[in-house]
């Protein structure tokens, strides 16, 4: 990944190159896209989309994009995952095949709904 110090989403789009540019700018779409009541941000340097905590990130690296859904949405999709490089807590799609976009999505709407009941879920001081 190229050392990209951005303040936005879109100044950190801008730092790559046009075909790079494009991929993110497809997965930020489709995250926007379901997870529309999201913010974004920036956050460990990387784009991040922000509900009731961090949703979800994503970043350009030299031979993919990295997707961060945390270590649920990687758990919970293993099996559609299971064919790319993957670690706790993130996903890497190389440069070279389409992006899963409609994974990516079901994995978002996944982590909406995951991060939606956090937040509106009894504290166990009420009980």
């Amino acid at each position: 990944m190229q050392d990209v110090n951005a303040e936005t989403i879109d100044d950190y789009i801008a730092a790559f190159p046009p075909k790079i540019q494009a991929r993110l700018k497809r997965m930020r779409a489709t995250i926007r896209k379901h997870a529309p009541m999201a913010t974004e941000k920036i956050s460990y340097r990387i784009p991040t989309f922000y509900l009731n905590g961090n949703l979800v990130h994503f970043a350009a690296y030299d031979n993919h994009v990295g997707f961060y859904p945390g270590a649920d949405g990687v758990s919970h999709f293993r099996d559609e995952l299971s064919g790319y490089a993957r670690g706790k807590g993130s996903v890497q799609f190389p440069h070279d095949e389409p992006l899963p976009l409609d994974l990516v999505a079901t994995i978002v709407k996944f982590r909406v709904d995951q991060n939606i009941w956090k937040k509106t879920k009894p504290s166990k001081r009420a009980r």
